[in-house]
């Protein structure tokens, strides 16, 4: 099964403050390698909304048939400065089946093509 996961999260003032050359290094330096790591078993695309929602700043969206490597990939990013340091707070995480009323018609369906 392929999930879905929506992944919604704040970046603190704290993170603003801070010059923009400082914010890239540490995006380079922290969050591309961990993602890059996961790169075979979780896509990762990313969106800023803080000119559209007032509830946070920027959401990913996630997709993996793992559900391990994807929990491995939270707790690095809790061990990175930009949270450790408070410089991005997680919110709401939204998780799916892909196409998962299909897998169930499947299953009660003995023979049916996959």
């Amino acid at each position: 099964m392929k999930y879905g996961i929506v992944l919604t999260y704040t970046l603190t003032p704290r993170w603003l403050a801070l010059p923009r050359q400082e914010r890239n290094r540490m995006r380079q330096e922290h969050i591309e390698p961990l993602f890059a790591r996961h790169a075979d078993r979780i896509t990762a695309r990313f969106f800023d909304a803080e000119a559209f929602s007032g509830r946070f700043s920027d959401f990913a969206v996630l997709e993996t048939e793992d559900l391990g490597a994807y929990y491995f990939l939270i707790e690095a990013l809790r061990d990175t400065p930009l949270i450790s340091d408070g410089y991005l707070v997680l919110g709401e995480i939204l998780l799916g089946v892909r196409d998962g009323f299909q897998a169930y018609e499947h299953l009660l369906t003995p023979g049916a093509p996959a």
